[in-house]
């Protein structure tokens, strides 16, 4: 599945052809048709392989850390150095595939709209979680912070994919934990953490 995922990565849904993604996984393409049905599905496929390799323990750890600020500072530091990572194509598949995908590919512009709106409502939860623990005043809006957040790893992606370095990216993610300061109560004030 890696070796799909990174020619997707790299080409893009639509750019990526059959007999690059067979010569990648070293199968024909009768073999790739018998084991995931069509292109649709093997990139629906690898999009939820990169979304469980690269992710999903990120947005754990955003989950389990009791303090919303230091939850969030480490999420931030952390998909700054998923995004530039060395070992992979810079930038978020979910995100940057989404770019290149026909009107005819809707079965895999609603799966990436779905993917796209887990991030989205993992920030929610957890935004939602720190105003009902008075880490946040109760007047946020959590809808509109979290889609805020939600953006600004979006074009984390695409300033990764740009050639923008693990230390730009840190520095975004520190201007986004600044959102938090018009809804901090008085009482307290954690935005000295650092990631």
């Amino acid at each position: 599945m890696a070796r799909a995922l990174n020619v997707f990565w790299l080409r893009g849904y639509e750019p990526a052809s059959i007999a690059e993604l067979c010569a990648a996984m070293e199968i024909n393409p009768p073999s790739l048709y018998a084991a995931f049905g069509n292109k649709a599905q093997l990139f629906l496929e690898a999009a939820r392989h990169y979304k469980n390799f690269y992710w999903s323990a990120a947005w754990d750890r955003l989950a389990a850390n009791p303090d919303i600020h230091e939850g969030m500072a480490g999420f931030f530091h952390e998909a700054a150095s998923i995004l530039t990572s060395q070992d992979a194509p810079c930038g978020c598949l979910i995100i940057l595939a989404a770019t290149n995908v026909s009107a005819e590919g809707q079965t895999v512009n609603d799966a990436l709209k779905e993917l796209r709106e887990e991030g989205l409502n993992c920030f929610l939860t957890r935004i939602k979680r720190a105003i009902v623990d008075g880490q946040l005043l109760p007047d946020t809006d959590a809808i509109a912070m979290a889609a805020a957040f939600n953006t600004m790893l979006d074009g984390m992606s695409l300033r990764a994919r740009d050639g923008a370095s693990r230390s730009d990216l840190e520095q975004v993610g520190t201007i986004a934990m600044s959102m938090f300061r018009s809804a901090i109560p008085s009482s307290s004030d954690p935005l000295g953490v650092q990631p």
